[in-house]
Order: structure tokens, then C-alpha cells, then sequence
């Protein structure tokens, strides 16, 4: 299981929402690249970042930001927010971001999220932003419910789908401390074979080692670190351990 350190920005600075409320933010950070560089110090090989600009507007205004983070450091960074169009994705890719990230464009328009990730430019790079509050599916910045499946649904459906992998919010959960979502995140990870990354509600060791028995191919931390509820080397080190348990 990857670890994912998140960095969500907003005019250019590291921040957290609360459930994904624009006007309940917490700032952390003015550097991201410092942030940046302090979690690969700490031994990420992984980066989350969310554009919440991106995702409230449908415009990548903090490219050059993530272009930093990419050219400066030796993180694999994947990216969402905003992220709505062949010509947004490709403008990520081709600044170095490994995985970019699409939501509300997936949830609008499942035949076009079809091609656009079977396009041989893009198979492999693409993981699909699955946010639900309550069960239900969120698009543009969590601001509106999606019609149409709920997230188990959707991630079976696209199973079978070219994906690098599928990011689970519990949006009650994120920014919160309080523990993600169990079941919900395990009951997601048994339904497909693209790998789930879970996101929300991580604000303890102790999670994590609830989270590590269950078939992820990741997991996001972002408030928990920055409020100093454990360090990245603590964190790391308990999904090795309980890693080693498993095996």
C-alpha cells in the first residue's frame, strides 16, 4: 500500500476544507514546494495534490505551482481539480504529473470518461475521483450531488477500464481527524479490480493499521500531518510493519 501525502491548494498555498467546505479552511503552508520537499525529506515517493481552485471552477489555475513541485522534486505526483478536458490532462502529463485525476467530468459524461481513458495517450494515467457524502456521489468541489449510480456502482462498472487507479472520498470524513470510513472503503476495494486509494478521515496511526488489512492500493494523509498527529516516518512505518503482518 502507497502512502499519498495530499497538498490541496487554494491561490497558490497548502490548505485543508473541513467536509469540503470552502468557507470552514484551514492554512497550513504559503511554500508548497517547501511542504513538497519536506515530505520527500521524510521518505514519500508518492504526492496527492488537489487544485481546490480547479475543482470549484473548472480552471487549473495552479499549473505552475504543481510544475514546481514536479521540476524541483523527485515525488510521482498525481493530480486533480479541474481536470475536465483532453487538453487540461494533457497539459499535466506533459509538466511531468504521472496520474492525473478526473471527478465531476467522469460523473457529467461517463461515455466521454470512456474514450477519453482508452485513448492510448491516456490509458494507464487516469484515475477516476470517486467523492460521496452519505453514499452520494459529489461533483464541482463536492457543491453538487451527481445523478446516476452511487460510487459502488460506478466502480464496478468501470472495473474492467484502463485505469491507474480509482481515489475514494468519504467527504463526511475528509479534513475531520475522526477515522475514514471502514467499511465503506472496503466494500468499494472488494467491488472492482482497478485499485482503490482511500481518501478522509485519517487522524491516527491507528487508522492506518485498520486500513492496512483491506486491498488498497493506497491511502491519502493530509490534515493528520500537517497538525503533527503522527509524522510521515511513522506512518510509513506502520504500513510496513502491518505489511509484513499480512504476508
Amino acid at each position: 500500500m502507497d502512502l499519498f501525502p495530499a497538498i490541496d491548494l487554494r491561490d497558490g498555498q497548502c490548505v485543508r476544507l473541513l467536509q469540503g467546505d470552502y468557507d470552514r479552511q484551514i492554512d497550513y503552508n504559503d511554500d508548497p514546494l517547501a511542504q513538497a520537499k519536506l515530505f520527500e525529506q521524510q521518505g514519500a515517493k508518492w504526492l496527492h495534490v488537489v487544485d481546490l481552485d480547479g475543482a470549484r471552477q473548472g480552471l487549473q489555475s495552479n499549473r505552475s505551482v504543481i510544475e514546481r513541485i514536479v521540476k524541483n522534486t523527485s515525488l510521482r505526483v498525481q493530480v486533480g481539480g479541474g481536470v475536465r478536458d483532453e487538453a487540461s490532462a494533457a497539459a499535466l502529463l506533459t509538466i511531468g504529473v504521472k496520474r492525473v485525476i478526473v471527478g465531476t467530468r467522469a460523473l457529467e459524461d461517463l461515455p466521454w470518461f470512456e474514450k477519453f481513458v482508452h485513448n492510448d495517450q491516456f490509458a494507464g494515467r487516469v484515475v477516476l475521483g470517486l467523492d460521496a457524502r452519505n453514499g452520494r456521489l459529489q461533483t464541482r468541489g463536492w457543491r453538487q450531488e451527481a445523478t446516476g449510480p452511487t460510487a459502488l456502482q460506478l466502480a464496478q462498472q468501470v472495473s474492467d477500464w484502463p485505469l491507474a487507479a480509482i481515489v475514494y472520498t468519504d467527504i463526511s470524513c475528509d479534513g475531520m481527524l475522526t477515522g475514514p470510513n471502514i467499511q465503506a472503503t472496503n466494500d468499494l476495494a472488494h467491488a472492482c479490480r482497478v485499485g482503490v486509494i482511500a481518501s478522509g478521515g485519517v487522524g491516527s496511526l491507528k487508522d492506518l493499521v485498520q486500513l492496512a488489512p483491506l486491498p488498497l492500493a493506497g491511502v491519502i494523509v493530509g490534515r493528520a500531518l500537517y497538525e503533527n498527529q503522527f509524522n510521515l516516518v511513522e506512518a510509513l512505518h506502520v504500513l510496513k510493519a502491518e505489511s509484513s503482518h499480512e504476508s
